[in-house]
């Protein structure tokens, strides 16, 4: 863990190019390039409205502004997941020719996914004032839910992208797995829909508490409980340990298959 932190002040340069040459990559070709980043959740945002809001509007207050956030911790989760998991093969010409701390190419791709999302963020305190959401002191708490997020994106970046160097189709299984996480995440419907009986399920899912706990405390201003606090940070330091034992079991290995 030392040699992580220490190889990341040495070559901190190189990992921030990393990230700028990822978003670069992202938003090559694209007239708009970056504003990309805000207009494709308040687009889905718009469409899920239309479709969901006669269904669901009396029983979730600010109907708007609850699809959006959903949308956009979903789209964050999803695109820096899926980024990282390609990340060694996309750079494996730099990796068998010159010296790079192989953990720099997943963890630059949440880094540029993250930036990306914090820009989009804005669209959430614009829908705020549209739709007469109260702003409060405890909305700066965002950065807490965001901060679990991360740390959790990242653990699972660099357990897949460790997978898919050995095996490639793990690219195909994983985008049934997100299928399956944005259907078990309440990103649209009401958390009050889901059984009892499922509740411990759904809990298992590592979206749904960090989206609970962003939405607490933007939309509605209320203090995360400790139970949501420990259940994240659990998660950050689960996937955080699972991802670094196995792409340190695995990097050396990278070599002979990219």
């Amino acid at each position: 863990m030392k040699t992580y932190f220490r190889n990341l002040v040495k070559y901190k340069d190189l990992f921030f190019q990393l990230v700028q040459q990822d978003i670069k990559i992202k938003y090559r070709n694209s007239t708009l390039g970056i504003l990309w980043s805000m207009l494709n959740p308040l687009l889905m945002m718009i469409v899920m409205t239309v479709v969901f809001m006669e269904l669901f509007k009396s029983n979730i207050p600010y109907y708007p502004v609850y699809v959006l956030s959903g949308r956009i911790l979903y789209q964050f989760f999803s695109e820096s997941t899926s980024f990282a998991m390609d990340s060694i093969h996309a750079n494996g010409q730099l990796v068998r020719k010159v010296y790079v701390p192989k953990y720099f190419f997943p963890l630059s791709r949440v880094s540029s996914s993250f930036i990306t999302t914090v820009i989009s963020l804005v669209i959430i305190a614009i829908l705020m004032a549209v739709t007469g959401v109260p702003f409060r002191w405890m909305n700066l708490l965002f950065v807490l839910p965001m901060f679990y997020l991360v740390g959790i994106v990242s653990g699972i970046g660099l357990l897949l992208s460790s997978i898919t160097v050995f095996f490639r189709d793990m690219k195909h299984f994983y985008s049934v797995i997100l299928l399956v996480l944005m259907y078990v995440t309440p990103i649209f419907y009401p958390e009050s829909i889901i059984p009892d009986k499922y509740h411990l399920l759904f809990q298992m899912n590592p979206l749904y508490i960090v989206l609970k706990m962003f939405r607490d405390i933007v939309i509605y201003g209320n203090m995360p409980t400790l139970e949501a606090h420990l259940i994240s940070i659990g998660y950050v330091v689960f996937f955080g340990v699972i991802g670094l034992f196995v792409f340190y079991k695995a990097q050396d290995k990278f070599i002979y298959h990219i």
